[in-house]
């Protein structure tokens, strides 16, 4: 990709930033705080410190897996609103290797019980979400509404688990488990959250899913399947079997996703241990324009925004929330004027299954 073309790629997207920063610059004039004030104070609540890089490096981590998986399943034109159940069922996954196996298993060590967590983690995301896919291919009901359905299923599923089978010796409690084995945790560099092999999980993944939809026959297929289903019907493609895989593929990550959550950022199963994740990796992807690179620097964005909140209100007037008005009013422009290049670009001849073709 030449230089011309990948500015005519991202064009799109800075007037939408910089109509978000100014908006932002405006609220904060408005209610008499210094915007220097403010987003020095968002900065030293993120990267002020290295335990604080560590602990936005450490909430971008499962936001990028989700983000990643959203990739493949938007790709095929699927709404996989379900990711944050399956980021749940993936927490329950790697939760209950960790007090079954390792806790009764002691002399098991971590290089042995932590690739049996993350894979489970993710076999039941990808499980969850595979059970989205066949609700809506055999029963017609849309991945919107199946998903939706999950969430809170597997949201109820956790409760039960923290507060019956899976409670602490002390009696059951909403708060969660009793705290894993340390040899059952991901390696932390400390004193943080952060571990290093979670972002380079995170980061290999993102490049499979790139060269996936680049240069593989399934990446061509999951393109017709989402551009055109008749095109797709036409080239062959068999959307029953596309959906399932790409619903499980995102599962996966997810799955994976709650496992770095239960693993690392906490040491047992928690109530709302996806900490709405799932919902905003939608987002990250919706403002990317479904693009892998921006979904990475806006998922770390995002993290950032959320980590500094806490010290934006310590140090100013403002509540914490100031993060969210921030993404909420990217996601707000988005909305607005992220089709902006088809509704005010030149018109051009609609050929989706050539283009697909081509691609």
């Amino acid at each position: 990709m030449n230089t011309r073309t990948f500015l005519q790629k991202i064009w799109p997207s800075v007037p939408i930033l910089l109509a978000a920063l100014v908006i932002t610059l405006l609220l904060l004039i408005v209610s008499d705080n210094s915007p220097l004030v403010t987003y020095e104070a968002l900065w030293t609540g993120s990267f002020g410190s290295a335990d604080r890089t560590l602990s936005t490096l450490a909430f971008w981590v499962p936001l990028l897996l989700c983000s990643t998986g959203l990739l493949v399943t938007f790709t095929a034109g699927l709404w996989n609103i379900g990711v944050e159940g399956q980021m749940v069922m993936g927490a329950i996954g790697a939760s209950w290797i960790a007090l079954r196996l390792s806790a009764a298993n002691p002399a098991i060590p971590g290089w042995i019980i932590i690739p049996v967590e993350l894979l489970t983690a993710m076999g039941l995301g990808a499980l969850w979400a595979a059970l989205a896919a066949v609700l809506k291919i055999r029963g017609g009901v849309h991945e919107i509404f199946g998903g939706v359905a999950l969430n809170s299923l597997a949201i109820i599923f956790t409760n039960y688990l923290i507060s019956g089978p899976w409670q602490p010796p002390e009696g059951g409690s909403f708060r969660g488990t009793q705290p894993f084995p340390q040899q059952a945790l991901l390696p932390l560099l400390d004193p943080s959250r952060f571990s290093p092999l979670s972002l380079g999980l995170a980061l290999l993944a993102l490049l499979a899913v790139v060269l996936t939809l680049r240069g593989t026959h399934w990446g061509l297929r999951l393109k017709a399947l989402g551009k055109n289903l008749r095109g797709a019907f036409i080239l062959g493609v068999s959307s029953e079997r596309e959906a399932i895989l790409a619903m499980m593929f995102c599962g996966a990550l997810a799955g994976l996703a709650g496992s770095v959550r239960v693993l690392s950022w906490f040491d047992s199963l928690r109530q709302s241990i996806s900490g709405g994740i799932g919902f905003l990796a939608i987002l990250i992807v919706l403002l990317a324009g479904m693009r892998p690179l921006w979904s990475l620097f806006i998922a770390l964005v995002f993290s950032a925004l959320l980590n500094g909140g806490t010290i934006v209100q310590l140090r100013t007037q403002l509540h914490s929330s100031l993060s969210g008005i921030i993404q909420g009013t990217l996601v707000l422009f988005v909305l607005l004027f992220g089709d902006f290049d088809r509704l005010f670009g030149p018109n051009q001849p609609q050929s989706e299954v050539m283009e697909v073709a081509d691609e």
